[in-house]
């Protein structure tokens, strides 16, 4: 039997953690020993207002349990309170070795009715937060030669969704982050995965039936986001996927495609011509860098 995964002595930040994902999250990392910051500005689901609460209960409830936690309001939002964050996790437990960045709001509109502002807003906690955080923590994790990151990104950035072009935008986004964080950190032991959740939080439920929201519990996401934060976990630039007993990864594949002996003199008419077989994905595959993909693009010609 494979031994148990724990995380005693280890200290996680997790943003974003007064209800939904980030509570789920940090209530089963301190039930394996984690010890916690619980992040939240305490604002609406569309990013207005602040509010203690949301993570003093969260605290208390880790805390009625035997664990250990500490709360931060700040807004992942500014570089500033970015640090914050961090700092709060140094100054109360010596050191940070786990970050989940969770923290999210939502202004759903159409592009031709949104306004800039709903733009900027998302992508300023979602995109710029995840950004600001990590590069925040990410010093501290390198002095120790070991660090877990884990991000949430969205089948909205992957797939699409009506009405969310910030939001989808801002979660891909994350997901192109991640797979540079991956490398950045590949010699220090740092790993940086994303995860995209099907669950139904405070925010899910504006676009959701809620009898479909009461199938998607948050809790059935974080097994796989604890398994990540993990020292057994030995994945990275992974994009792993979870919502109601279902786990999978998603990954951006590139086609073999077609390559023209004399670029100079490729037309639109042989696009065309070779249009199915540029647009194959039978033998794809994924690459783990640019350069990896660059290599391959460049393998038929020939340097002096």
């Amino acid at each position: 039997m494979a031994e148990e995964i724990r995380f005693d002595g280890r200290v996680a930040v997790v943003t974003g953690a007064g209800g939904g994902l980030g509570r789920a999250h940090s209530l089963l990392l301190a039930s394996r020993g984690a010890k916690v910051v619980i992040n939240d500005l305490g604002g609406t689901f569309d990013g207005t207002g602040a509010d203690k609460t949301p993570a003093e209960k969260v605290c208390d409830e880790i805390r009625a349990q035997g664990g250990e936690a500490v709360p931060n309001y700040s807004s992942v939002a500014t570089w500033e309170g970015a640090q914050e964050i961090i700092k709060t996790a140094v100054d109360n437990f010596g050191k940070i070795d786990i970050l989940i960045n969770n923290a999210g709001i939502l202004r759903d509109k159409s592009m031709l009715k949104m306004e800039i502002e709903d733009w900027d807003k998302v992508m300023k906690v979602h995109l710029y937060g995840t950004f600001y955080c990590t590069k925040a923590a990410f010093p501290i994790m390198r002095e120790n030669s070991y660090g877990r990151i884990v991000s949430t990104a969205s089948a909205a950035g992957i797939y699409g969704n009506f009405g969310q072009t910030n939001y989808g935008a801002a979660k891909m986004g994350i997901a192109g982050l991640t797979n540079t964080v991956k490398l950045e950190g590949a010699k220090y032991n740092i790993k940086a995965n994303t995860i995209v959740p099907i669950a139904g939080t405070r925010l899910t439920a504006t676009v959701m039936p809620p009898q479909v929201v009461e199938k998607l519990k948050p809790e059935y996401v974080s097994p796989v986001v604890a398994y990540l934060c993990s020292e057994q976990c030995e994945l990275t630039g992974a994009i792993c996927t979870a919502g109601a007993g279902y786990f999978s990864r998603a990954a951006i594949v590139e086609g073999p495609g077609v390559f023209f002996d004399d670029p100079d003199n490729v037309t639109p008419d042989d696009i065309v011509a070779k249009l199915s077989e540029i647009t194959s994905l039978e033998g794809a595959k994924e690459y783990d860098s640019a350069n990896a993909q660059t290599a391959y693009a460049l393998s038929h010609l020939k340097f002096e």
